[in-house]
């Protein structure tokens, strides 16, 4: 199998961590998402979306989108589990998964994606109000982040999941989009120093 990889995109880097976390090794295929390589004639007759990462099985099946080629590693390795057991605690993974994607990820990803000036090529509109408007969205969930994360070291709970790793690709991407963390935050500043300290997070 091989896995087409966008480098420091968070959706990319996310599925290098949880190899990571893994310990699995795969064939990784670079695509230059700065000059636009997943754009191609190539990469599209692979992914039509021309979206990175994409994983290609031995047998021509492509998995798109990056918490389902996480998925599909989990169901080769269960070990360690980064999904949840099944029940109460996959449940609060996933929910916790979502709300991070949704109310975290993707607000800051919308503030770089249209406010920062090397997205402009990439991001056609972009759309000013849209990036400034995303930012409340973004400050507004880290008030709840923060108070969530007051009596419990991870994400979903007590240990570490993949709630985690999408939770520090938004943390992550909050600077390039010019996005500061408060100071008051402290319980996602504890929590962002324990999980970046990780080998995996050096993926």
């Amino acid at each position: 199998m091989k896995l087409y990889d966008g480098g420091r995109a968070p959706n990319p880097r996310r599925v290098r961590i949880f190899l990571a976390e893994k310990g699995i090794k795969v064939d990784v295929v670079p695509v230059d998402i700065g000059g636009q390589q997943h754009k191609t004639e190539s990469y599209t007759a692979i992914n039509p979306l021309q979206r990175v990462p994409s994983l290609v099985l031995d047998d021509g099946t492509v998995i798109t989108e990056s918490i389902a080629i996480c998925r599909y590693f989990e169901s080769l390795q269960p070990e360690p589990n980064l999904f949840g057991e099944p029940g109460i605690e996959a449940a609060t993974v996933e929910m916790w998964n979502r709300r991070i994607e949704f109310h975290l990820l993707l607000p800051v990803a919308q503030v770089f994606r249209h406010l920062h000036p090397a997205m402009k090529a990439l991001e056609v509109p972009q759309v000013a109000d849209w990036g400034e408007a995303n930012k409340t969205h973004a400050a507004n969930f880290l008030v709840f982040f923060d108070s969530a994360l007051a009596n419990r070291p991870f994400v979903a709970g007590s240990r570490y999941t993949v709630a985690d790793i999408t939770a520090l690709m938004a943390i992550d991407l909050m600077k390039p989009a010019k996005l500061a963390l408060p100071e008051e935050f402290q319980n996602v500043r504890r929590w962002y120093a324990d999980i970046n300290a990780r080998p995996s997070s050096a993926a």
